[in-house]
């Protein structure tokens, strides 16, 4: 298990435009090559994720990066996954821990809500993530964040703050800047034609 969830960089999740569990295992092997420093397993309509989410952590720990499953605290036990990330529906931070254990890293979605994320570090987060910031293609209609949520969670938080929702390479900086200090992206790297050069273009942003 990679016990420690990095304090910057590229936190990429998985789309679900892959033929196979094999394909999806290529193009993460290619992010991580780009320089993520994260990936998250976003299986909403996967056949097989016990199957996938296995091969996903083979390259993570291949390259040091910790795995973290969305959602779903059983998959996260069953494959044995270095972490799990909580929405606001998914069971709660104590039960999470009790059943992965004191060293597994637990995501929390804070939306729009620094309160929210001051909650979630009282109850033993490893890190909490706001967004959507931009439009979206995987969460359409997820409620907007903005940027000052960012630079006052920034200023009262002590575990990494995480930006999600329609991050490019072009609009991550102002996230950045603002306070975030990791980008979530699905579409931009997993969308891409190379997810190699793709994550390569958000690393300089934390150059």
């Amino acid at each position: 298990m990679i016990a420690s969830f990095p304090e910057t960089g590229l936190y990429a999740i998985t789309a679900e435009n892959h033929a196979s569990p094999q394909q999806l295992a290529k193009k993460v092997r290619a992010a991580l090559k780009g320089g993520a420093k994260v990936i998250q397993y976003r299986a909403k309509s996967a056949q097989n994720p016990l199957e996938e989410a296995r091969l996903l952590l083979v390259e993570c720990h291949a390259h040091h990066v910790p795995l973290i499953i969305n959602d779903d605290v059983e998959l996260a036990l069953a494959m044995g996954a270095d972490g799990v990330h909580l929405g606001k529906d998914d069971g709660s931070i104590q039960e999470a821990r009790k059943k992965l254990g004191a060293a597994t890293i637990i995501g929390i979605s804070c939306y729009n809500s620094v309160e929210h994320a001051l909650e979630a570090e009282a109850q033993g987060a490893s890190y909490v993530a706001f967004g959507r910031f931009f439009p979206s293609s995987s969460k359409p209609n997820a409620p907007c964040a903005d940027l000052h949520t960012l630079t006052k969670a920034k200023n009262c938080l002590h575990l990494p703050i995480v930006a999600i929702g329609g991050v490019t390479p072009e609009n991550g900086r102002s996230l950045i800047e603002a306070g975030a200090d990791l980008l979530a992206v699905i579409d931009a790297v997993f969308g891409a034609d190379d997810p190699e050069q793709a994550s390569l273009a958000f690393k300089t942003l934390f150059a």
